[in-house]
């Protein structure tokens, strides 16, 4: 028995700090691309230097930053560009509900920290972990975030630095570095599943998107991503037969 709680006690001072900045290293290359890409399109959309280091360090999100600078360019209002932001970004709400049942053990303001830097990059790794039964701690998770943060930040500055250099990111496919890992990041997560299970999240899949597509043509995408995942997660409760 006590060797038992040993071993959990052990497990569970495993997954570190360190642990967690390891586990963020295969989605760098994501953070870095989007980021320079992120600098480069903000400089182009008339935003200083400061102005993309301090959007990044505030916003720190990568679909609303991009959405920002086009309705900046456009000379879209401020409120306009502040309602956008808040509906873009909503989606967080369920991806840190998803995670919440993991931290219950912590502080309220320790979970606020930790649900504020949450991404989907690091909420894909982070829901891979819990598909394989793996236990997540606080330091683990504060590792994965701040060092996606950190790289974050320094990436859409740098960009903004080279943005005269690099004109048209689309040329060179930075565009689409975000959505290889998020594909990556799935693959991973199927590996996971049982063989049994298997059948029932593809049929969730294709829930998703019919529902995307029948909701993005009445309303907004963003919008749209928020109440197609609600209804799918409520057809995958319904329909898990797991006893």
């Amino acid at each position: 028995m006590e060797s038992s709680k040993v071993y959990v006690e052990k497990e569970a001072n495993s997954f570190s700090f360190l642990d967690g900045v390891k586990d963020c290293i295969p989605t760098l290359l994501g953070y870095i691309s989007i980021g320079l890409a992120m600098g480069v399109v903000g400089v182009s959309s008339g935003l200083s230097i400061a102005a993309v280091f301090f959007m990044s360090l505030l916003v720190y999100a990568g679909s609303a930053q991009f959405i920002i600078c086009a309705m900046i360019a456009a000379g879209s209002p401020t409120g306009a560009i502040v309602l956008t932001t808040f509906i873009v970004n909503l989606r967080h709400l369920l991806l840190s509900s998803a995670l919440a049942p993991k931290f219950t053990q912590y502080s309220l303001l320790k979970n606020i920290g930790i649900g504020s830097l949450v991404t989907d990059e690091s909420f894909g790794v982070a829901i891979t972990k819990i598909a394989k039964n793996i236990p997540i701690t606080d330091r683990w998770m504060n590792g994965l975030n701040i060092t996606a943060y950190t790289v974050w930040i320094i990436s859409c500055t740098v960009g903004a630095y080279a943005g005269k250099w690099f004109p048209d990111p689309e040329i060179f496919g930075l565009d689409y570095a975000l959505t290889a890992m998020f594909i990556a990041l799935l693959i991973l997560q199927l590996q996971t599943v049982q063989a049994s299970k298997l059948r029932h999240y593809l049929f969730l899949i294709i829930v998703m998107v019919v529902l995307m597509v029948l909701l993005s043509a009445v309303m907004s995408s963003s919008l749209a991503v928020i109440v197609a995942t609600i209804i799918t997660a409520t057809v995958g409760v319904v329909t898990n037969n797991d006893k």
